[in-house]
């Protein structure tokens, strides 16, 4: 998933903007959005990933309990995104609550739509169906078919290209391995069966590289 030149859908920001209930149609966010997607050393964390975790979205919007907070989320998560910081989605979580009190939002919405930013540090296993959609989205690039995995591995390495390879090695393994011991990748069971499995595989075969 090499950096494309994909636009974003402005139609389907500004109506979501509105169903939100904030004022305007949201124009100077939606480019912020489309700027940071957009910015060039996202080798993976672009305007393409946003593009499949909305596909993804669609899909399931219907066991989504609140779906356009789902979908806010999902616009806003990696909206700040510097690699190997560990306050990337703190900050993008607080760009999404700011831009939308500023613009009229319920604060409990804009205060729910941030929790579910923050669930996507995948530090422990989400709570609520909402979380876990959200992360299942994220994460279901993982249960991908494997070219495509290893595309995606292969683009994250690119992105932290910084990092001396012995170290990348441990820490990649180490983050990866960490899923692995979940007894479930997936909590939402769309997800479940249509990626565990398949992300099992690649999770294994991935790890198993780093580690020789």
């Amino acid at each position: 998933m090499e950096q494309e030149t994909l636009s974003l859908d402005h139609a389907r920001w500004t109506h979501l903007w509105a169903r939100l209930g904030a004022h305007g149609a949201g124009h100077s966010i939606f480019d912020q959005l489309v700027a940071a997607y957009g910015d060039p050393v996202r080798a993976y964390h672009n305007i393409g990933h946003l593009r499949h975790c909305l596909m993804e979205f669609d899909r399931s919007r219907s066991i989504a309990r609140h779906p356009d907070e789902v979908e806010a989320a999902l616009w806003f998560h990696d909206a700040v995104y510097v690699p190997g910081n560990s306050d990337n989605e703190v900050r993008s979580a607080r760009l999404a609550e700011t831009a939308l009190t500023n613009d009229g939002v319920p604060p409990d919405r804009a205060k729910r739509v941030a929790a579910l930013i923050l669930a996507t540090r995948h530090l422990e296993v989400a709570e609520g169906r909402d979380a876990q959609l959200v992360c299942d989205i994220d994460l279901s690039i993982l249960g991908s078919e494997p070219s495509e995995f290893d595309e995606f591995e292969r683009l994250i390495r690119r992105e932290y290209a910084w990092v001396p390879q012995p170290i990348y090695r441990s820490s990649r393994a180490a983050v990866l391995g960490g899923f692995l011991r979940r007894p479930s990748i997936y909590q939402s069971p769309p997800f479940m069966e249509r990626y565990e499995r398949q992300a099992r595989r690649n999770l294994e075969r991935a790890v198993a590289t780093w580690t020789q």
